[in-house]
């Protein structure tokens, strides 16, 4: 890469990280893009639930503007949606569908989507949802960057009629998330907002559990869980944690649970940011079984598999604290290696300048 580009990217949000992993995802590879040398303008659609859990209004390492309506959006930011070096949509953008129309009729030099969710994004087009993005939309960008891999990729061009998928996986800011040093005081917690795909292996793999081990401490973190629930008294209950609060989380915790949603179990290759971020802290990990964890954390080595309460409670009272610390290592490692926001952006830049090439070549193919 021999120059700075501009980018724009439209997401869901990056000044607040209420309710969705979306921000501290965006938060990561932003940081790497103005670490490479990038400049990068986020628009964010001001909406109110946002607006009163900003834990980021001002980021050092971006712009950071707001917009109240997709005709302000294309009227107001006109000249820079056509000047940018690329323009990147992200999945779950309010008025998804109507904001890809608005800037693809500016025609930027690259349009790409990111989605953050790309299994249940499939499942809804195949419900005929078109919720963020519609089908007939999936054609019109030059790179459509997938949050899942492997075979889905395969999927998105060969069923959904993609141009060109490229997987970018979330990624974990290694400066910010590191282990805190502080004592052990759960011995198994989750970092999550409330899914009810997700929720019978929350009561499987952590709430049973719980109850079966009323001597040891247990935690889950995150908002929308029914006011009505019961959980068992070892279990403490964090409504939210600002993203600044994930690494002393992390390192209080003897193990973490890693769960993951109905789509992307079936989808694969479909790892979540906390995943990275618990092992950026090096906090030993157990999680759910999906096809494709294996080719990031091989299993009994860099993470535990459980697939039912039997395996948690087998963890928690049996596995020496050397083998946690070896998987924890081996976990960090890896994370280090391939997964911290500064590498996906090196990702990001050389899919684009090859796309850019790429369009370069076929202009003066057709002058010629």
């Amino acid at each position: 890469m021999s120059r700075s580009l501009d980018i724009i990217i439209l997401g869901l949000s990056l000044s607040s990280s209420w309710g969705n992993g979306h921000a501290t995802t965006f938060r990561s590879l932003l940081r790497g893009l103005h670490a490479e040398g990038h400049n990068v303008l986020f628009l964010e659609r001001d909406v109110p639930w946002y607006a009163a859990e900003r834990d980021l209004p001002d980021p050092d390492f971006c712009e950071l503007s707001y917009y109240r309506s997709v005709d302000e959006l294309a009227a107001h930011f006109r000249h820079r949606l056509i000047s940018a070096d690329a323009v990147i949509i992200g999945s779950y953008v309010p008025d998804g569908v109507a904001v890809i129309d608005a800037v693809a009729a500016h025609n930027p030099r690259l349009l790409c989507f990111y989605d953050i969710d790309t299994p249940v994004t499939l499942a809804k087009l195949d419900r005929k949802d078109e919720e963020y993005v519609a089908r007939r939309q999936m054609s019109l960008f030059d790179i459509y960057f997938s949050f899942s891999g492997g075979e889905v990729i395969d999927l998105l061009e060969e069923r959904y009629g993609v141009f060109r998928g490229e997987a970018l996986y979330c990624s974990v800011d290694a400066a910010r998330y590191r282990n805190t040093g502080e004592a052990p005081e759960w011995d198994l917690g989750y970092l999550g907002t409330y899914s009810s795909d997700r929720q019978p292996m929350l009561e499987e793999l952590l709430i049973a559990p719980a109850r079966r081990l009323p001597e040891m401490r247990f935690v889950v973190a995150g908002p929308r869980y029914p006011a009505d629930m019961e959980w068992p008294p070892n279990i403490d209950r964090i409504e939210h944690l600002a993203p600044d609060d994930h690494p002393s989380f992390y390192s209080r915790q003897r193990f973490t649970l890693n769960l993951t949603r109905a789509d992307m179990i079936a989808a694969g290759w479909s790892p979540s940011v906390r995943l990275f971020e618990a092992a950026a802290c090096r906090t030993p990990i157990i999680s759910d079984f999906w096809k494709g964890l294996d080719d990031l954390f091989p299993s009994g080595k860099a993470i535990i598999v459980a697939r039912g309460a039997d395996d948690v409670v087998e963890v928690l009272t049996g596995l020496s604290t050397e083998k946690q610390q070896r998987m924890a290592d081996a976990a960090r490692g890896i994370v280090r290696a391939d997964h911290t926001g500064r590498a996906r952006a090196r990702q990001l830049i050389a899919a684009l300048s090859d796309s850019g090439r790429r369009a370069d070549q076929s202009v003066q193919g057709v002058s010629a």
